[in-house]
């Protein structure tokens, strides 16, 4: 037990992107398998997309559909850059209809935007291209499944998942009978808030992603004042951790800027 204590403790110390010139190599505690988060994460989504058919509000307008996989496909073209298995993720685009402003990407690639966040904002290709970019980030740093970790720990203890994975380390069902144990998984994704520093870093991170698919990495910044803007009278879902303030503004600004060579270099005629 001690022997394995000690492995877990080594392998869920890491970091799960390269260092790019958003300059982010944290080290985060991943102690939840990949593989959990990830069946955790597709079976949220498939319950999401079942209850928006059963609704009839599951890409009702294709050609908004087209153009936001379209944006998506551009920024997934160079998520390599951060992570090249990343490439290999199943990536899905869908469109709900809905009146909150929200948007995110689950483990492993699964993307949901709310029709809300595009009209509400009257949000350019670029502004989308930057949320798009942000939700990104968050999945290719696994801030979910960093959550969840430490969510694990408070609920269950070290000592117990240590115990749990021993027990069970030569049973073929362990992947089912492990997603099942922990009953509290799927929701984590959406309980948990980010915090301050998976915001920053999906911040740098996501404009980084759409300055090399080309473009306009200023974008951030209009978007955020919108989301601003929006957020005076009642705060809208996709704000509710992505607090919106000066200081976050002059960041996004101060990052864009440094990214705009990159832009350039790759902006679309």
């Amino acid at each position: 037990m001690k022997i394995l204590l000690i492995f877990l403790f080594f392998i869920s110390c890491s970091t799960t992107t390269m260092d790019t010139e958003s300059g982010i190599s944290r080290t985060q505690f991943l102690l939840l398998p990949e593989f959990m988060a990830m069946n955790m994460a597709e079976d949220a989504y498939r319950q999401e997309i079942k209850n928006a058919e059963k609704n009839n509000k599951l890409n009702i307008d294709k050609k908004e559909h087209d153009k936001v996989k379209r944006i998506a496909y551009r920024l997934i073209d160079n998520i390599h850059v951060f992570r090249e298995d990343a490439l290999d993720w199943k990536w899905e685009i869908n469109i709900q209809d809905s009146e909150e402003v929200n948007a995110y990407c689950m483990p492993g690639g699964k993307i949901m935007v709310l029709t809300g966040l595009l009209k509400k904002t009257d949000a350019t290709e670029d502004e989308i291209a930057a949320v798009l970019g942000h939700e990104i980030a968050h999945a290719l740093r696994e801030h979910g499944r960093e959550r969840m970790s430490t969510a694990l720990v408070q609920q269950v203890g070290i000592l117990g998942f240590a115990a749990y994975i021993a027990n069970k380390a030569d049973d073929r069902t362990t992947a089912n009978v492990a997603i099942q144990a922990v009953a509290f998984g799927a929701t984590l994704f959406f309980a948990l808030p980010n915090s301050r520093e998976h915001e920053r870093e999906a911040d740098k991170m996501g404009i980084e992603l759409a300055a090399r698919a080309g473009f306009n990495p200023m974008a951030a910044v209009s978007l955020w004042r919108k989301m601003g803007h929006l957020s005076n009278s009642k705060i809208p879902e996709f704000m509710s951790t992505h607090p919106s303030n000066e200081n976050r503004i002059v960041d996004l600004t101060a990052h864009a800027k440094k990214l705009n060579q990159l832009y350039l270099d790759n902006k679309v005629n």
